[in-house]
């Protein structure tokens, strides 16, 4: 089932609003004015990783939209 939660992702000059939709544990970010998206998933050794997204990107990114999925599962 398809979940959907809001995110935020620090930007190189401001923060990047968007929302996460998660399928079979593929959450993908998509920014609220269409400049970002980012796709992450666990990879075989359980780490987060980038499997899809935007260029240019920051590869902390990965780590902070991670930090976020815990929260929002809770509040689903």
């Amino acid at each position: 089932m398809e979940q959907q939660f809001d995110a935020v992702l620090t930007g190189s000059d401001t923060e990047v609003n968007g929302v996460v939709t998660e399928n079979n544990g593929i959450y993908e970010f998509n920014a609220l004015d269409e400049s970002l998206q980012l796709t992450i998933a666990r990879d075989a050794n359980g780490h987060w990783t980038r499997i899809a997204g935007s260029e240019p990107y920051f590869s902390g990114w990965v780590d902070e939209l991670a930090e976020q999925i815990p929260t929002a599962q809770n509040l689903l």
